[in-house]
């Protein structure tokens, strides 16, 4: 498999530097491989070396990490393929690069100069190419420069040979158009709702063996979930303050702990904008005062908004004492300044001064006194949970924990499909988490809720699901078989309009112009459109709806697509454009399959597989 001529792949490097600079890897080098494992495949007389193959999978696996916002395996990039795609990849660049060399495509130094100027990832502060970052980005990637240029160089002969062989190609012309113009037909409709007004007799009422019938074809209907029996043990901190007393000292101490919600000092709502110096500032407070201009002007002056320069609300603490004075003397809104700040001099714009403000502690002391109950309640239950969990591994019962301890003890049939909204211990997480996983023969073990309670359960049995007698759910049976005889019922109202148009509908039929086949015509099915766009004009369709409504539709026009302008010439050049992509591509992958198979493949796998390991591939 050895090789006279050695030749490297095109546009590796180039997607390694710009991958470095994009995703901000620090360098791509792998190491370690010793021996003769130098490449991992060879196209022709141009390899692809193991630190090429092994940059491209590194450089696949960050793209795929900063997308899935996680780490990406190796093993999981196998799982997928994507080894293989970079594989592929990587091939069929090589052998194009071949190709180019082989037809005589060379690409001069200045096409290759204008290549690497232009690259953003090159770019200084100022936005032109820098030198020197250029030199520290490849010597980072561990490349030099003529490799790099090399590269380049590659790279732009491949473009060319590209461009040669699908140069040309289109799709042909009644493509586009037909396809245009069916997607660009619309129709002209009337639309007539067909609803229970409608019906001669209304909705008849169901016998009793109507209702039987319906019950048996539909018992699935009326059968009760699967429930968990679940005998549990718990206590929450609300359960538990609800037998809590609390002293007056305590719940003076919460007060003083949350002075701040109670005790507000006086406060501004401002807004603060901050110029290079005071003369700026005192100039735009002079306009302002002069009626030339608006605080508001000055700040969207600055490409800022209101957002931007809001500070809240601010008491005397929040501020320097220059600028504490400055806002709080004044009587009503204004703007003051300038004053000095960390930005710099800066004009406020006060939009309300709010009045110090206290609430007694009387006003809320039986809020705070449940408050301090629920937090001695949780203490007590944190103190014994040690307890007891000891009970639990000694083999006590749900029964016996709630004799020895603070636990309650209780029942549920818990139905694990109809938990949203659940009330009660089905309204915890925990709980849910626990009665979903929990086995017969388990032991109850301690859960701890999430409003800092405990809870144990044990599963006594699993309920299988039942059909309910019908004598329990008739009324849910009569008002399941009304619905869907109501529907079909419409549904043959409808087709007996279509067909006698002539007789009068309820409503009032609305005239639709120009629907096109991607219309939403609201509160209508799907189905409908599609069999609108199926008829011919002067056909009346009737179309089945939900429980309520059936509709009688006609068709009084279809409109042709105008392709010569407008929307119509639009779609048309979008579809002739991604028809001659489609094309293109398709030659060019062709193309390159048949380069690869003259020039002959060969892929060493024991140089593959080393590179796959030493990235977490074994």
């Amino acid at each position: 498999m050895a090789e006279t001529r050695k030749k490297k792949s095109p546009g590796l490097l180039v997607w390694v530097v710009i991958g470095l600079l994009i995703l901000a890897l620090g360098g791509f080098g792998i190491g370690g491989f010793g021996g003769n494992l130098t490449r991992v495949a060879t196209v022709g007389d141009r390899e692809i070396t193991v630190q090429e193959y092994a940059d491209a999978l590194r450089a696949e696996q960050a793209r795929l990490r900063q997308q899935a916002d996680r780490n990406i395996t190796m093993q999981e990039m196998r799982m997928f393929g994507i080894d293989q795609a970079v594989m592929e990849r990587l091939l069929a660049a090589a052998a194009l690069a071949e190709e180019a060399q082989e037809v005589g495509v060379s690409v001069g130094d200045a096409v290759v100069a204008r290549r690497i100027r232009a690259n953003p990832a090159f770019a200084g502060v100022d936005g032109a190419f820098d030198r020197e970052g250029y030199a520290f980005t490849l010597d980072r990637a561990g490349l030099s420069e003529a490799r790099y240029e090399e590269e380049i160089r590659d790279e732009i002969a491949r473009e060319i040979l590209q461009a040669a062989v699908i140069g040309g190609t289109s799709a042909p012309g009644t493509y586009a158009a037909t396809i245009a113009a069916w997607i660009a037909e619309t129709r002209d409709i009337t639309l007539a709702s067909v609803t229970e007004a409608d019906l001669p007799g209304g909705v008849p009422a169901p016998t009793e063996e109507d209702l039987r019938t319906f019950y048996e074809a539909n018992e699935e209907a009326f059968e009760t979930p699967e429930l968990r029996r679940i005998t549990y043990a718990w206590i929450t901190p609300e359960m538990l303050a609800e037998e809590t007393e609390v002293e007056e000292a305590q719940v003076r101490e919460l007060y003083e702990d949350r002075a701040d919600e109670f005790r507000r000092p006086e406060r501004v709502l401002a807004e603060r904008l901050a110029f290079t110096d005071a003369p700026a500032a005192e100039a735009a407070l002079a306009e302002i005062e002069a009626g030339e201009t608006t605080f508001d002007a000055l700040v969207e002056a600055r490409g800022l908004t209101l957002d931007d320069v809001d500070q809240g609300d601010l008491s005397r603490a929040d501020l320097a004492p220059e600028a504490a004075e400055a806002l709080f003397a004044l009587e009503e809104p204004g703007i003051v300044g300038p004053v000095e700040t960390p930005l710099g001099p800066a004009l406020y714009r006060v939009n309300a001064i709010l009045d110090a403000t206290e609430t007694p502690f009387e006003d809320v002391e039986e809020e705070l006194a449940a408050l301090a109950a629920v937090d001695v309640a949780r203490r007590r239950i944190d103190a014994a949970r040690e307890s007891i969990d000891d009970l639990l591994a000694g083999g006590a019962t749900l029964e016996e924990l709630a004799d020895e301890t603070i636990l309650a003890v209780d029942t549920i049939d818990w139905n694990a499909t109809g938990s949203e909204g659940a009330s009660g211990v089905a309204a915890y997480e925990g709980f849910r988490e626990a009665a979903a996983a929990a086995e017969p023969d388990d032991f109850p073990e301690l859960v701890a809720l999430s409003d800092g309670g405990l809870l144990a359960l044990r599963l006594d049995e699993v309920v299988a699901p039942r059909v309910l007698p019908l004598e329990e759910v008739r009324a849910e049976v009569e008002a399941a078989w009304r619905a869907e005889t109501l529907r079909r019922i419409l549904t043959e109202r409808a087709e007996f309009l279509a067909e006698h148009p002539t007789r009068d509908i309820s409503g009032t039929p609305e005239m639709l112009e120009d629907v096109a086949r991607d219309a939403v015509l609201e509160g209508t099915p799907a189905a409908l459109l599609e069999q609108v766009f199926a008829a011919e004009a002067g056909d009346i369709l009737a179309v089945e709806g939900d429980e309520n409504v059936a509709y009688v539709v006609r068709i009084d026009a279809v409109n042709a697509a105008d392709l010569s302008g407008g929307r119509g010439a639009e779609l048309r050049r979008a579809i002739a454009n991604q028809a001659e992509e489609a094309v293109a591509g398709d030659l060019f992958e062709a193309y390159g399959r048949a380069v690869q198979s003259d020039m002959g493949i060969t892929v060493e796998q024991q140089a593959v597989q080393a590179v796959q390991s030493q990235m977490g591939g074994a």
